[in-house]
């Protein structure tokens, strides 16, 4: 039997249509993402922490679920919004229909509804916290529920989704990498294995001489969710191990990076989320088309004088890149790992390998 669902929004807007996946509530903040494919490495991206994500595909879930896509172990997202989802789907690879994992995950979520009308709401007015209900509750009440709950700011999700402990991702003969978990893909830590690199995940607090005491070739500031500024010692983390060995920094690793060099930053009225936000390397002069996924950026202004801004987002000029040649270190905003996205920022893995090696 098909279940009600309403989406409330702290604006007030109200959608309502179908329950899908696991019945209940769930609060989070409204975000949607571009990408046309890719759902299941989305759903699970730590960096979807505490939000509820809009898809903003006419349909979803066409090609099913295959486990060795998540990026995390099971879903991350706080909910799911999609116009119109897909029961039987078709691919070889598929395991599993999208609702069936969404129900497994205890993941909440509404279809049926208005994207479009959803999106524009979001682009005009700016991410917003908001609620999914299928267990029929009023509408006034879920509005004020929703104005009720906390936003992004100030929230250090980071430390709530890292590890608790250190663990070893893979062996490798090229040396040892060690990657600061604020909420790390998986798709990143199988491209450092591919480069034949040994691979240990540690968690967001571990210290810097900890760090160091591992002997490692390489540190990588992982992605996350959250407020950059608030995740707890991450800034005096990285500015301890600037200059001591080979950084690089993605996504709010770039963030964390920029934050340890006296750079502040900032949130953004909606966020970049999707597959095709075209980004120009200053450094190689070319453009690259990225996968992206942050609700934050950095303040270029705050960098002047103190770190090289290496990439530009092409759509609305914020900071996309940073590089502090000096000290061994660079970082992007973006996910070169490409878990989904387009394979253009692959190079910079090799980047990383060649600062290494020299």
């Amino acid at each position: 039997m098909t279940r009600k669902a309403t989406l409330a929004l702290a604006n007030g807007e109200v959608f309502d249509g179908f329950s899908v996946g696991a019945e209940g509530e769930t609060v989070g903040e409204v975000v949607f993402n571009t990408s046309h494919t890719g759902y299941h490495e989305i759903l699970t991206d730590p960096s979807y922490a505490g939000q509820l994500v809009t898809f903003t595909v006419s349909e979803v879930g066409n090609y099913g679920i295959h486990l060795d896509d998540e990026q995390a172990g099971g879903a991350q997202a706080a909910g799911f919004i999609a116009r119109r989802v897909c029961r039987t789907p078709s691919n070889w690879r598929s395991q599993e229909s999208l609702p069936d994992w969404l129900k497994r995950q205890r993941v909440v979520g509404i279809e049926g509804i208005d994207t479009r009308k959803l999106v524009r709401i979001l682009r005009t007015s700016g991410a917003q916290m908001g609620i999914i209900d299928s267990t029929g509750a009023s509408a006034q009440a879920l509005v004020e529920r929703a104005r009720r709950a906390p936003g992004m700011e100030g929230q250090d999700l980071a430390t709530k989704v890292s590890t608790r402990e250190a663990y070893r991702f893979a062996e490798g003969k090229k040396g040892e990498i060690v990657v600061v978990d604020y909420g790390v893909k998986r798709g990143i830590l199988r491209r450092l294995a591919e480069m034949d690199y040994g691979v240990t995940v540690v968690p967001s607090r571990t210290p810097a001489s900890e760090i160091l005491a591992r002997k490692p070739t390489g540190v990588v500031l992982s992605n996350g969710p959250g407020d950059p500024a608030a995740v707890v010692g991450a800034d005096q983390q990285a500015r301890e191990l600037l200059g001591k060995v080979p950084l690089m920094g993605i996504c709010l690793g770039n963030q964390i990076l920029a934050l340890a060099m006296g750079g502040k930053t900032y949130k953004l009225k909606f966020g970049h989320r999707g597959g095709n936000h075209p980004v120009k390397d200053i450094i190689g002069d070319k453009i690259d088309m990225t996968a992206q996924n942050h609700g934050f950026a950095v303040d270029a202004k705050s960098l002047e004088g103190k770190i090289q801004v290496t990439h530009v987002n092409l759509y609305d000029g914020t900071v996309e890149g940073i590089a502090a040649p000096d000290l061994k270190a660079f970082a992007v905003q973006y996910h070169p790992e490409d878990s989904p996205g387009p394979h253009d920022s692959r190079y910079l893995f090799k980047r990383f390998q060649e600062m290494i090696e020299k």
